[in-house]
């Protein structure tokens, strides 16, 4: 039985213009008939288009998660005033994406944000497991002082260890330049595009006063409290 649906293809694809191919280019770094497709999908709708590439890179980064990264950069971030930095240290497959300008841009990028977001662990199976139980043990305390009836506790509990991953794991922070994408979505939007497994090994934050404070906490714990 013929089909006809080629003919409707070829209108919807001539409506697509160069000017909106550029346009999410420029908003999302993907190639160009990447870009014409999830457009063509999303009938010209360039936020519907955004999610379909979003959700195509992150599809991609799982098929190229298990590849070696042995090259990538050590980045730094130094806040204006000189009393905030940090250093991260971003890898890659090749030193040949090491050296581009999208890699350089996510290693800065990154940095920027944990100075900003100030996370305490690169992803939640970093959290200590007695660190995870305190939370879930205030999260439980704290819905029966709301009243909420023990058979949603669960549910609630999980919901807001949900949260408090987003607030101190880095890969799971909203990025401070565009919230509605996590930091794990930013390095894999890069995968996607750069070809390579890219991965975020390590980041140190330093504050000035930080060790003063930590110091005089030891020494005075109701100072720490």
């Amino acid at each position: 039985m013929p089909e006809f649906r080629g003919h409707g293809e070829d209108k919807t694809m001539a409506e697509i213009t160069a000017a909106l191919v550029k346009d999410l280019r420029e908003r999302t770094g993907a190639g160009m008939m990447e870009c014409k497709r999830a457009l063509v999908e999303a009938k010209g709708d360039i936020g519907g288009a955004e999610v379909l590439l979003r959700k195509w890179g992150q599809s991609s980064a799982g098929k190229k998660a298990g590849r070696a990264t042995r090259q990538g950069l050590i980045g730094s971030y130094i806040h204006a005033g000189g009393q905030l930095g940090v250093l991260v240290e971003i890898n890659c497959e090749s030193d040949f994406v090491s050296r581009t300008d999208d890699f350089k841009t996510l290693v800065h990028d990154v940095a920027m944000h944990i100075a900003a977001a100030d996370p305490r662990y690169l992803r939640r199976q970093d959290v200590p497991e007695a660190v995870l139980e305190k939370e879930k043990e205030i999260a439980r305390d704290r819905a029966r002082l709301e009243g909420k009836p023990e058979r949603v506790l669960d549910r609630i509990v999980e919901g807001r260890i949900a949260k408090f991953y987003e607030e101190v794991c880095l890969l799971d922070q909203p990025f401070v330049k565009e919230a509605t994408v996590t930091i794990e979505q930013l390095v894999k939007a890069k995968i996607a595009k750069l070809g390579e497994n890219i991965g975020i090994a390590r980041f140190a934050r330093f504050k000035v006063g930080d060790v003063a404070a930590a110091e005089a906490g030891q020494e005075n714990p109701a100072l720490a409290q």
